[in-house]
């Protein structure tokens, strides 16, 4: 009987050492993963905070500028595919969107500049400054989010985790690139212009 009671010691205790030098990587990986996710949830948030503010500032506008047809509608176009990205798409297509919806209220903000009724108007200052606000929140979410993915892929491309992640199925992580459209896209301009 003890002579077979020190091999399963034995056994036990190998697998006991196997189990910990597993146990430590995968919950590094899955700590490091659930950064990721948060700091993805963290652009989310703001992107949707962005949409909400978007039709408040779109009506405003609208009672200055009726004519301005085109622009709303490209507004609305971008607002929607922002929304779609942002449910259910990869960080590239929420770039891409956010790009999209940026340019759009560039020509939305611009607007302004024909109409110094509108830029008078505290509801659309108001909406303009929080919408201004959100887009430094994106900016900074997108920054920590891509830091997030930075450390997981370092720790996921590392040898000899990365033969460790592939087992277990755990692959790179997308940044949170800005789409190449967007380095043509016009600028947003938030100051109130009273400088004249």
């Amino acid at each position: 009987m003890k002579k077979l009671l020190i091999p399963i010691i034995a056994i036990i205790a190998v697998l006991a050492i196997l189990g910990s030098m597993v146990m430590g990587p995968y919950n590094k990986l899955v700590s490091l993963e659930q950064d990721v996710n948060n700091a993805e949830s963290n652009i989310d948030t703001n992107l949707q905070r962005r949409l909400d503010l978007i039709p408040n500032l779109v009506e405003t506008v609208k009672g200055y500028a009726k004519h301005e047809s085109d622009v709303f509608k490209n507004v609305a176009d971008a607002r929607s595919k922002l929304a779609g990205a942002t449910e259910n798409g990869s960080p590239a297509e929420k770039a891409e969107a956010n790009a999209e919806m940026t340019s759009a209220l560039g020509r939305l903000i611009a607007i302004s500049e024909a109409y110094p009724e509108l830029k008078a108007d505290t509801q659309f200052t108001g909406l303009r400054d929080e919408l201004a606000g959100t887009e430094n929140r994106i900016a900074i979410a997108r920054r920590d989010y891509n830091d997030k993915v930075s450390e997981y892929n370092k720790v996921v491309k590392s040898f000899p985790m990365n033969l460790f992640a592939g087992i277990i199925g755990k692959h790179e992580k997308e940044y949170f690139k800005a789409d190449s459209a967007a380095k043509d896209a016009p600028s947003v301009d938030f100051n109130t212009g009273d400088d004249k």
